[in-house]
């Protein structure tokens, strides 16, 4: 029976191989998994995983009829009853961990069904064919895509840092002791440990690792060999593969690579071809321990009885391992009318037009994210228990794991497991949007405004007038501003006396300068003295004024307070403040208004150069080649001979001495550039046109990745041919009053942006909500004083 329904569609089943991705721990559409009422689809075909909602959608694109019909069943157990360690990296699986902090065991009903009819075949079932068979175990043993991109994303890293290649990888000494390595039934020399073991490159020494914060791990008797040898490189016995292993060097303190290492674990008689992986390594351990750390994440407010909130916009977000700093900056975006428009109420047409591929669309996957938060499927209240204390079951958020390695990927930093700064996060994704809205409604525009700067040359007082684009206004933290200085050198004084007792100084003890947000935005509105300005009115060095102001003025405005710095030792170092902040803005003073009546603009500078013929014949004469001679006279504007000589014996052996000169701006023939076809196509499926994609390539030497980057820096004034169609001309920035109302902050807790912990804070219907990670509640005391990002809305706006 159940080989007559699957003769028809049996063409199309596949066995996944180590390359292919299963999509099997969430819709890859929306955040319903295996535990979902309905369960979840996998598509044995291109393994790609749905929901019921979403399964019909799929099929009706693609006919593909046969899926693996994944469902889940948990219950609570008691601690005691669960005694075995994880069997294998597979979070959210059986066997891996689980991230709410209890203790679980999970039924699985499986089987196959057939669309459109969702004809069901129970598992297992015999009579299937053999190659149905492979591919549904396949399936199921095949680490989830999330599981297998997160460990991508990390090959050949610890932390989320590079490795470098050792600097011992050539000058490794190994001693001739006849020490040779046996294949198994490795322990410690020292404890007799036998797991998390590392051989000693040098000597063949075999020790455990260093004592886990938790207890777990080793003995630390490996450092302590490198202590009294000085042997530097070990390798983790478990991990090691011909494809890759864990190598550490003690005295570069870091994970390395050692390009020799077959030969130098050769040595020691072992044959890295036949090892087999038996260990977890450094990576997988990370992954383990973030997910750890997860189901432990606290609410802020601590002491405060918050009360959990609960429906849409007030569903949390899993902190996956350092993401909380992404959870805080989406929250905040999401609520956003522009953006809950372009991606929650229009998610339905996203996902049509880019369902085949919606793990690596990124409209798609604002798209989920945008249901995620906004739908209230993910955030319904749950059944309160009743006991001496009525308790409310604490629910998960949804994990945004495809949206996080999309927006990570090919960045050197958001790719990483590393904690990073929100702001620079936000920036991140501002591009992002851009490159992904060529052709449709930028949310980001109610971010977007223009700010103006002005400068007048202190000789000529002439002016000149320019504006660029940004997203948010960064302002400087005037520490001389801070209104508590009484109470500042009292506590330096209390301070020193502690100090001098040998005790330290209690949290709750240090005092804190107090400085107005009026005092930074005072500060940015300052004139500043710009030396060594050289002004085209009078065609020499002078000094100039410079002041700013913004231009236009967005509906939402974003303050980036910086309080990370650089101190006097080179040490980078948070500024402890605390900030006076005021719920209402009026920013009418940093309007800028253009130039002015009775002002007098600063003449233009011509790209176009204009060489000395007579210092130029000068330099041809003495047997310089043309385009060497033209690039002396430029770079040194006509200074004279001998600026000119300097310049040529300086630079006659560069490879493109005798290259013609590109005067950046300047008019000149591109008839005999070609653009690299391949660039140009890559460019072009963004949405740009032929000759821009040729221009940025010639712009840039045919470089794609920083054509990318130039195309956006120049989109305002990118000229096209115009016997090509032009896209429709929207208007790029809003404006309207200055007047602003606080409607959300991002705090920052630790002494650096590459640690601690982010949250943000929201006022959502005349309340303001924390959101820390997956734990969403009322707050009761939300310190404003103390964010890192406010986040204002236009008081016009409704």
């Amino acid at each position: 029976m159940a080989a007559s329904v699957l003769l028809p569609h049996i063409q199309n089943v596949r066995i996944p191989t180590s390359g292919d991705k299963v999509y099997k721990d969430e819709c890859v559409l929306c955040f319903d998994s295996p535990e979902s009422d309905n369960g979840l689809y996998v598509c044995m075909s291109s393994f790609l995983g749905f929901c019921r909602k979403h399964v019909e959608s799929y099929f009706s694109k693609t006919s593909n009829s046969l899926f693996l019909h994944l469902k889940r069943y948990k219950r609570e157990v008691e601690e005691k009853q669960v005694n075995e360690a994880p069997t294998k990296l597979a979070i959210g699986l059986e066997g891996g961990f689980d991230v709410t902090g209890k203790k679980y065991e999970y039924d699985d009903v499986n089987s196959i069904a057939v669309l459109p009819d969702f004809h069901v075949i129970s598992l297992p079932c015999p009579d299937l064919p053999e190659s149905v068979q492979i591919s549904i175990a396949s399936i199921l043993e095949i680490d989830a895509a999330s599981i297998q991109e997160e460990a991508d994303a990390m090959a050949g890293t610890w932390d989320g840092m590079q490795r470098e290649v050792t600097k011992h990888a050539n000058t490794l000494v190994q001693l001739e002791n006849g020490v040779k390595i046996p294949p198994k039934d490795w322990q410690c020399q020292e404890c007799g440990l036998q797991e998390n073991l590392w051989l000693n490159l040098t000597d063949g020494a075999i020790h455990c690792g260093r004592k886990y914060f938790n207890g777990q791990g080793g003995n630390n008797h490996a450092v302590q060999h490198y202590e009294k040898t000085k042997y530097p490189l070990v390798v983790k016995l478990g991990t090691i593969t011909s494809e890759a292993s864990d190598v550490y060097s003690y005295d570069e303190d870091s994970m390395v690579v050692d390009p020799n290492l077959a030969h130098h674990l050769a040595h020691f008689g072992i044959n890295i071809k036949d090892l087999q992986k038996t260990d977890k390594s450094m990576v997988e351990l990370e992954i383990d321990l973030n997910q750890r750390i997860g189901e432990w994440a606290v609410i802020q407010e601590s002491g405060a009885k918050l009360v959990p909130l609960y429906g849409p916009g007030y569903t949390g977000l899993e902190n996956l391992g350092n993401s909380c700093y992404l959870n805080s900056v989406m929250q905040v975006l999401f609520n956003i009318p522009d953006f809950r428009k372009c991606y929650f109420e229009k998610c339905n047409d996203i996902f049509d037009e880019g369902l085949l591929g919606a793990p690596k669309n990124f409209n798609v996957q604002m798209a989920k994210l945008g249901y995620g938060l906004w739908s209230g499927e993910y955030s319904k209240a749950p059944e309160t228990i009743k006991d001496s204390q009525e308790q409310t079951q604490e629910i998960p958020g949804i994990k945004p794991r495809m949206f996080k390695s999309l927006i990570g990927q090919g960045h050197p930093e958001f790719s990483t497991k590393r904690q990073q700064d929100a702001q620079e996060f936000f920036l991140h994704l501002i591009s992002v949007l851009e490159r992904n809205s060529r052709h449709r409604e930028n949310p980001a525009d109610a971010l977007k405004f223009e700010v103006e700067e002005r400068i007048q040359c202190s000789t000529s007082k002439k002016v000149k007038y320019t504006c660029r684009t940004d997203y948010l206004l960064s302002l400087n933290i005037p520490l001389e501003a801070a209104t508590n200085k009484e109470d500042l050198e009292a506590f330096e004084i209390k301070k020193q006396e502690i100090l001098s007792k040998g005790e330290r100084v209690k949290p709750d003890e240090v005092v804190k300068p107090r400085i107005p947000l009026q005092a930074c935005l005072e500060n940015f509105a300052s004139i500043e003295a710009v030396e060594d300005f050289h002004s085209t009115a009078i065609n020499a060095k002078s000094t100039a004024l410079k002041t700013t102001r913004l231009h236009t003025f967005p509906d939402f405005l974003m303050l980036h307070l910086k309080k990370f710095t650089i101190g006097d030792d080179w040490v980078p170092k948070k500024l402890e403040v605390s900030l006076d902040v005021p719920d209402e803005l009026d920013l009418s003073v940093l309007r800028g208004k253009g130039i002015q009546q009775g002002e007098e603009e600063l003449p233009e500078i011509s790209n176009e150069f204009i060489y000395n013929e007579a210092l130029l014949y000068q330099l041809c004469d003495m047997g310089f080649p043309l385009d060497g001679c033209k690039k002396a006279l430029y770079f040194t504007q006509n200074e004279g001979i001998d600026a000119a000589m300097n310049w040529v014996m300086e630079h006659m052996n560069d490879a493109d001495f005798n290259t013609p000169l590109n005067i950046p701006g300047s008019a000149k023939s591109s008839s005999d550039f070609i653009a690299d076809p391949e660039a140009s196509v890559t460019i072009m499926s963004m949405g740009f046109s032929p000759a821009q994609a040729a221009k940025a390539l010639e712009a840039t030497g045919n470089n794609l990745e920083r054509a990318v980057d130039w195309i956006f820096s120049h989109s305002e004034d990118m000229e096209t041919d115009a016997s090509e169609p032009q896209p429709e001309v929207r208007s790029q920035f809003r404006d309207g009053s200055e007047k602003y109302k606080l409607v959300a902050f991002i705090s920052h807790m630790g002494t650096s942006t590459v640690a601690g912990h982010y949250v943000c804070h929201i006022l959502k219907e005349g309340r303001w909500v924390i959101f820390n990670d997956n734990k969403v509640a009322l707050s009761e005391n939300p310190p404003k004083d103390l964010a890192y990002l406010y986040f204002y809305k236009r008081i016009t706006l409704p």
